[in-house]
């Protein structure tokens, strides 16, 4: 369990900076375009480390439809409603809309997988989560003006999208336990996930819908933001996570994982020079005690 928790707080670390690192693109490009072109970049990094780690072998074709209905859900629909989200929402308020695939997946892992939380897991997870909605929801004082804060076009499409990619993230984690319990090696699933989400979106452009297409050429510059968004939240990150899953209950994998808005804190007063407010910050301390009773538990 401590491997675990090390795996989806290091998963969690790579999500909160890769946010921060994907809003440009995201937004330049569009989210479906921004979301297939860092699928590709990371497929082929994923599918190169395989080879030289040599991985391949760990797969199973009994578990091959699963991995791919898993990067279907949890990448493909997952990943594009979130950076969606985004573009309308900024980082802060996605994250806090983001994080509830911790209690959905919680309620799966029990329902579907017939998981066990005791006592102190269980205050862990629910202090884990109030810590989050604190930190995100007080995290913003009246003399914040980032154009992070800024709210593009209908604030309730912008909560379903959010609500959404939580689902679908939820989903595809739950998916995803059982194949990484029989010993799939992680970069392997990882490459198979993300490669199946890569060709769906490529697919899309051969559909007359123009939402799926860049809203502006990939310079040398967007491409770099999308290489280190794509290696740090799908290479690493997500790597990171099903890791986590081989050594831990997904409820508590996802509500570890979930911690990432209130990493992202001191990130977003980095680089808007904005100071959190003392909520936010209190908001942090229980994600520190959640962690230490589901450390305990």
């Amino acid at each position: 369990m401590v491997f675990a928790i090390v795996m989806s707080l290091a998963a969690a670390s790579c999500w909160a900076v890769g946010s921060l690192v994907s809003v440009y693109p995201a937004t330049a490009l569009g989210a479906p375009a921004f979301t297939r072109y860092r699928m590709i970049f990371v497929s082929i990094m994923l599918f190169a480390a395989g080879s030289v780690m040599g991985v391949w072998e760990s797969l199973s074709q009994t578990y091959m439809i699963e991995l791919i209905i898993s990067g279907l859900i949890g990448i493909f629909l997952g990943d594009t409603a979130l950076f969606a989200t985004m573009r309308r929402m900024g980082p802060r308020r996605t994250a806090i809309l983001f994080a509830m695939n911790a209690p959905i997946t919680t309620v799966l892992g029990l329902a579907i997988l017939g998981e066990e939380l005791t006592l102190s897991i269980f205050l862990g997870c629910a202090a884990v989560m109030a810590g989050v909605v604190l930190a995100i929801i007080f995290g913003k004082k009246k003399s914040q003006q980032h154009h992070w804060e800024e709210v593009k076009g209908s604030l309730a499409i912008g909560i379903v999208f959010g609500i959404w990619a939580a689902t679908c993230q939820a989903v595809g984690i739950i998916i995803s336990k059982p194949v990484m319990d029989s010993g799939v090696d992680p970069v392997a699933a990882s490459a198979i996930r993300v490669a199946v989400s890569a060709l769906a979106l490529s697919l899309m452009l051969l559909t007359p819908m123009k939402q799926f297409r860049a809203q502006t050429p990939l310079s040398k510059k967007l491409a770099g933001y999308v290489l280190l968004s794509g290696t740090l939240g799908m290479g690493l990150g997500m790597t990171f996570l099903m890791v986590a899953l081989q050594h831990g209950d997904s409820g508590v994998v996802a509500t570890l994982a979930a911690t990432s808005p209130v990493l992202m804190l001191p990130l977003i007063w980095l680089k808007t020079k904005e100071f959190p407010s003392m909520a936010a910050w209190g908001g942090a301390l229980l994600v520190v005690v959640g962690t230490g009773l589901i450390l305990n538990g």
